[in-house]
């Protein structure tokens, strides 16, 4: 290299030293817990501690939660690790998740305490990989890998939707996600909220979620309709039309904070700020 030239990093290396970087968090917080509760030294050396990379933990944790009496957990662990292990893009997200749950959440405590308890992050890498055996045209394992996930976690996503980086899934419980719904990168959703269709209208029919969207409890979108980038869908809404970026829609039906002409736009992303009620000063409606 000529004298004064500075090597630049690629993308990859710098994802792959994230990664390890992570790795190195999780097994240091697995080993603290381990000795401050030492009736979990056993399940979390079996779980993490053990394991020489987060594809492995991860595969092994997922293939055990998500195992049956016909479906072994030894071919769930070999089915995930293959997809993780030859999918960088794969492990940039599950990187990408694990790092929005932890600064998203005031209740998530550690990395590794996402890795192993949160259902909406499991539920969220179960699906990518049932997604990947879909494009593969590996259908009729990719809706079987759906329904466990769907019986163990409560999460219902079907494994052609499409999801990006960087991805809470609060609470979980409840979450439907439609086939040809797509979510952008770091978008955040809590519990029971559902992304669906209109009926039985073929073909595209599933809302599509920008980035940085944020979306409340129990909210639901149903049909083709975009939320732009940006927006803030208030808990218990039913969305059934476009949302302008960066604007606030509440209430069922859903109305436009600041109304439909001009409506109240925001700097925030709400997506990662998980700003929930800063609208209500706003929303001449909201009485006690």
């Amino acid at each position: 290299m000529p004298a004064g030239e500075c090597r630049q990093s690629s993308p990859e290396s710098e994802s792959s030293e994230e990664e390890a970087w992570l790795w190195g968090q999780i097994k240091a917080e697995a080993r603290s817990d381990a000795e401050a509760e030492p009736a979990l030294a056993s399940y979390l050396y079996s779980t993490i501690l053990s394991h020489s990379s987060l594809e492995r933990s991860l595969s092994f944790h997922l293939g055990n939660k998500l195992c049956s009496s016909t479906l072994l957990s030894t071919l769930l662990y070999d089915l995930f690790l293959n997809s993780f292990s030859t999918d960088a893009n794969l492990r940039s997200a599950t990187v990408a998740d694990l790092r929005a749950t932890r600064y998203r959440d005031p209740a998530c405590i550690s990395f590794s305490h996402c890795l192993l308890n949160y259902k909406g992050f499991l539920a969220c890498q179960a699906h990518r990989v049932a997604h990947k055996l879909w494009t593969q045209s590996r259908r009729p394992l990719a809706l079987a890998l759906q329904s466990r996930i769907a019986d163990v976690f409560a999460v219902d996503i079907h494994p052609a939707a499409k999801i990006g980086k960087g991805i809470l899934f609060d609470h979980a419980t409840g979450v439907v996600v439609g086939e040809t719904a797509v979510i952008g990168n770091n978008v955040s959703i809590l519990h029971h909220v559902t992304l669906g269709g209109t009926g039985k209208v073929c073909g595209d029919r599933h809302p599509k979620i920008d980035d940085g969207v944020l979306i409340g409890a129990g909210a639901t979108i149903l049909g083709n309709i975009k939320i732009g980038e940006g927006a803030k869908i208030g808990a218990g809404s039913v969305v059934l039309i476009d949302v302008p970026p960066r604007t606030t829609a509440v209430g069922n039906p859903a109305r436009l904070v600041g109304g439909r002409e001009q409506p109240t736009k925001h700097e925030e992303i709400p997506g990662e700020s998980m700003d929930h009620t800063s609208f209500i000063s706003e929303w001449s409606d909201y009485i006690i």
